[in-house]
Parts: C-alpha cells; structure tokens; sequence
C-alpha cells in the first residue's frame, strides 16, 4: 500500500495561520486527516485534504484517555497504515506514537523536507513566520532545524 501522510490538527492550523497550507500539499501530495481534526480545524478543508474515519474506534478512544481527540483519532489512523507518515507536534503525542512505532514529523520537520526537495528556499523565512503565532517553538529546535537545512 502506498504510504499515507496523516496529519494532526496542530500542523494544519500554523501552516494555515502563516498562509502556507498549501506547502503540505507541494511537499506530500494527499493528506488524510480524521473528522476530528477536521472539526478542531474549523476551517473548509482543499481538496487535496482526504477526510478519513478510524476503523475502530475503540483504540482511538484508548487513546483519548492520555491525548486529545484530534491526537488520538490521528495517531489511531496512522496504526491502521504500515506505511504511513504522522505529523504531529505535541510532545506527549509523539512519544505515544513512537512507543506504537509510527513513523512522525512535525511542522518543523514538514519545511525542512520542502527545502531538502527545493520547493522554499529558507526555512528561518518559515520560523519567522510561525514566531509571529500561539506556536510554542524553542531556540533549541529552532537552531536545531536551521543545522538541518544547512542555514
């Protein structure tokens, strides 16, 4: 099966909030997200954004006992999908979806890969960015990131 991208809320709405939505889509192509992070997002989804519902809701609701909804319903998704790629930002999150050996990335990690693939030039033009938001970004990742991409 060809590899999902299944992203949370938290990338949506930062890429949304900086008007860069659309470099998920130039970056990955498709994205699958849950009618949960949808209804979190509270905006009219592209086209490009596939809506997808859990299969068994029993694991998201397991989950749901340590995460918020959108995180659990996402993470539940991607367990559905050997092959899949998570995007997801929130710390607790990740360390549970690493623990079910998901594969993830983050907002950061999505525009570092867009400069790697030449889509953006500068990934500090995108933190910059994102620092003007409610987006909680330390200089430590932020320095991280930009050794990444070579800035």
């Amino acid at each position: 099966m060809p590899e999902k991208v299944i992203s949370n809320t938290s990338c949506l709405i930062v890429l949304q909030k900086i008007d860069e939505l659309d470099l998920l889509h130039k970056v990955y192509g498709k994205i699958v997200t849950t009618p949960q992070v949808i209804a979190e997002l509270g905006i009219d989804t592209p086209d490009w954004i596939e809506i997808k519902s859990v299969s068994d809701p029993r694991e998201q609701q397991i989950l749901e006992l340590i995460v918020d909804e959108g995180e659990a319903s996402a993470i539940a998704l991607a367990m559905e999908y050997q092959e899949s790629l998570l995007i997801l930002d929130d710390y607790k999150a990740r360390k549970i979806a690493e623990k079910l050996g998901l594969r993830i990335t983050g907002t950061i990690g999505v525009i570092i890969k867009a400069k790697k693939r030449g889509i953006i030039d500068s990934v500090r033009f995108y933190l910059d960015k994102i620092s003007h938001t409610d987006f909680r970004i330390t200089k430590e990742l932020i320095n991280k990131a930009l050794k990444e991409a070579d800035e």
